[in-house]
């Protein structure tokens, strides 16, 4: 039996509102996916940074379109879990425009993608959601959107009241016809626990980093999606480094002592 991409979208719209928080690694190339995708991951995303990394681009929208389409088709024909797509302003200024990419992002076989405002008026955002929201019904594919505000990451809160400045864009970012929020760079406890309550019903999506509570403690705040981020990748790319300066000083042991077998690999990309 066969899942088709209409069953992927709804499946992962079920796993943001499931009783368990939706832990969402993010992959960089279709061999990243595979592999969170055999240890278990009931989805997978993108990593923006990442994925330029692995085609010779710095992050922020620097890599051609194209190339980002690319390697989600190379995805979505590896794995059989639903994908979402690190899109960050939709790769155009224009909102019919990201329409158009956001269509392209859905034939590529994606179910979800991020958009985010990063220092653009909140307006911007809202405008490329409705867009993206009719792509989606043309399609026929119900689209996660995940609307990302980088309040944050960028310290642009309005006197100094972040909490308040996410709740205000999250409102407008609903009515426009977001599915959920992620707010990168958010970590504390209490401020987590406030704006998971001002933005229900959409599901509160944080980033991995160093000093978040639990996976739990998070699910009982309110949280219903953690993304890695670009964390996975960053610690592969460092390991790589390491390996490298070994290799070239001399030492190999390293090499061996934690390396996947040649076949093993191969049969990753069997079914594919």
């Amino acid at each position: 039996m066969t899942t088709t991409q209409k069953d992927r979208a709804r499946a992962f719209h079920a796993l943001h509102h499931g009783g368990r928080i939706l832990v969402l690694p993010n992959a960089w190339d279709a061999a990243s996916a595979r592999i969170f995708e055999l240890a278990g991951a009931p989805a997978v995303a993108t990593t923006s940074s990442g994925l330029a990394a692995s085609l010779g681009y710095p992050d922020g929208e620097r890599i051609p379109c194209e190339l980002v389409l690319g390697a989600v088709r190379r995805i979505t024909a590896t794995v059989a879990i639903p994908l979402s797509v690190d899109f960050e302003r939709g790769y155009a200024e224009s909102p019919a425009q990201v329409a158009a990419n956001v269509q392209a992002v859905i034939d590529a076989g994606a179910v979800g993608i991020n958009l985010e405002d990063g220092s653009s008026p909140p307006d911007l955002l809202c405008a490329k959601i409705a867009a993206a929201r009719e792509s989606a019904g043309r399609a026929g594919v119900e689209l996660f959107i995940n609307a990302r505000t980088d309040v944050y990451l960028r310290d642009l809160a309005v006197d100094g009241d972040a909490v308040a400045e996410v709740g205000r864009r999250a409102g407008r970012y609903r009515a426009a016809g977001c599915d959920g929020l992620f707010v990168p760079g958010l970590s504390d406890g209490s401020e987590i626990e406030a704006i998971a309550a001002a933005i229900r019903p959409l599901p509160l999506n944080v980033m991995l980093v160093p000093g978040l509570p639990s996976n739990e403690r998070l699910h009982r705040l309110g949280v219903r999606r953690l993304s890695a981020g670009s964390a996975i990748a960053q610690a592969a790319l460092a390991r790589v480094g390491r390996l490298a300066d070994d290799l070239l000083a001399g030492r190999a042991e390293e090499l061996f002592a934690d390396s996947a077998d040649y076949g093993e690999i191969n049969r990753l990309f069997d079914a594919a």
